[in-house]
């Protein structure tokens, strides 16, 4: 009986078990978590869209000086930086989610509170502050937290893709609400975006996980499942401690010189500026900003190229050639603005969409090489620089169009800071390979 039923057991157990399906030919949820992120940045950009078609309707209405608006966006642009790497700290205390539900919230409540504002320092308030606050809840850095949580690999293709979300999103509306500009007032855009920004909040509650261990999974690529890490703690003083550490290290002065250039050559510059440059030139607010559409268009091309040539080629050549080339084409715009759009001007448009955030991945790549663990912070601060640059050249340029008459002497200036940045990216030095250790 006994050896019947060795037998037996031998017997099913040379026969072929059946298998279950692979789980691991499903979509992993870290896919999912970047789709997500992604919608949700391009949902939510559309707050960052208005400020560059509000400077005519402004000054025409309440008789604002350029100087003046170009103030209030600096302001945005400076929070937008500067609450970067505050915002990633709180992430890791509060979780990805809360974090940016709220900040959505704080954008609805000041871009709706502006169709009732009669002072520019309302405007400063409204657009500069909440605004600026809400919206650097959810700059790059909220990118980075995504991709550092949920990748391990593949972690330029995803911050590429994500990069050109947060761009293009903010580009993509511009036609959309220029031309509710142009055929109701700028108050019903200004409500639209509020509502853009509502409209996001119950897919980042219900669809948004903070980190795999949530799920039950490791993050894609990983070969060991990354149990959910505790709370951190003082965010703030978090982002503080990282940022003392990262300013005694030349690449952080360098990253951050170089991505200031950046900000400055595209936020502060064609993206608040060029609609009113080409305005001058006599070309209609509506083509002016369907070209900024077109960026925004050709930006997810780039950008995502970008990812995947990081993930392949040095990181410090990459940015050298990205900033150089834009240097070379910013050089040539004043020649290119005229009444009607040329073919000239849309191999400009293409060209710089297609370079516009290039930059992320490569910066982003280097923060992680030189920074490890603490590099979405360092980012972040990095990301502070990038919009201060912004902020500088959204004000000088507007006090140069008004002390000027034009903008030629700002687009000359923007390209030879290019030159500058790209030789800066050059020099950054390579981190050293971990030595092996024998025993």
């Amino acid at each position: 009986m006994t050896q019947t039923t060795d037998a037996a057991t031998a017997a099913s157990e040379e026969q072929p078990q059946p298998t279950r399906p692979n789980r691991r030919t499903r979509v992993h949820r870290a896919w999912w978590v970047a789709a997500v992120t992604f919608v949700t940045i391009i949902g939510a950009a559309a707050f960052r869209s208005l400020p560059g078609i509000l400077i005519d309707p402004l000054h025409q209405e309440f008789g604002w000086s350029r100087g003046t608006i170009g103030a209030a966006v600096s302001v945005n642009l400076a929070l937008y930086g500067l609450t970067a790497p505050f915002a990633a700290a709180l992430m890791d205390r509060f979780g990805i989610r809360r974090v940016v539900a709220v900040a959505l919230l704080v954008i609805a409540l000041g871009s709706g509170l502006t169709v009732w504002m009669n002072s520019a320092w309302q405007l400063i308030l409204c657009w500069g502050l909440l605004v600026g606050l809400g919206s650097g809840s959810m700059a790059l850095a909220f990118a980075a937290t995504v991709t550092n949580r949920w990748f391990t690999e593949r972690r330029g293709l995803v911050t590429g893709v994500l990069t050109a979300a947060s761009a293009s999103g903010q580009l993509i509306f511009l036609p959309l609400l220029s031309w509710i500009v142009e055929t109701y007032d700028w108050r019903p855009a200004a409500v639209t975006v509020a509502l853009a920004a509502l409209a996001v909040v119950p897919f980042v509650w219900l669809l948004l996980h903070d980190h795999p261990a949530d799920v039950g999974q490791k993050p894609y690529g990983a070969q060991e499942f990354v149990p959910k890490p505790a709370p951190v703690p003082g965010a703030a003083r978090r982002a503080l401690t990282v940022l003392f550490s990262a300013v005694r290290t030349g690449p952080f002065w360098l990253l951050a010189g170089s991505f200031a250039i950046c900000g400055a050559s595209t936020n502060g510059l064609i993206q608040t500026h060029f609609v009113p440059a080409a305005h001058d030139h006599g070309m209609p607010i509506t083509a002016a900003a369907s070209l900024l559409a077109v960026i925004g268009v050709f930006d997810v091309a780039g950008t995502i190229a970008s990812g995947w040539f990081t993930d392949r080629f040095e990181p410090r050549r990459l940015l050298a050639v990205y900033y150089a080339l834009r240097g070379v084409s910013l050089l040539f715009l004043p020649m290119l603005l005229a009444p009607s759009v040329h073919p000239p001007m849309v191999f400009f448009i293409v060209f710089y969409g297609l370079d516009w955030v290039a930059t992320v991945p490569p910066t982003l790549a280097l923060c992680r090489e030189h920074y490890g663990d603490d590099s979405a912070i360092v980012f972040g601060w990095v990301l502070a620089s990038h919009q201060v640059g912004a902020a500088l050249v959204a004000f000088l340029g507007g006090v140069a169009r008004d002390h000027f008459g034009s903008y030629d002497v700002v687009w000359i200036a923007s390209g030879a800071l290019c030159a500058a940045a790209a030789l800066m990216a050059l020099v950054i030095r390579r981190r050293p390979a971990p030595v092996a250790v024998l025993s």
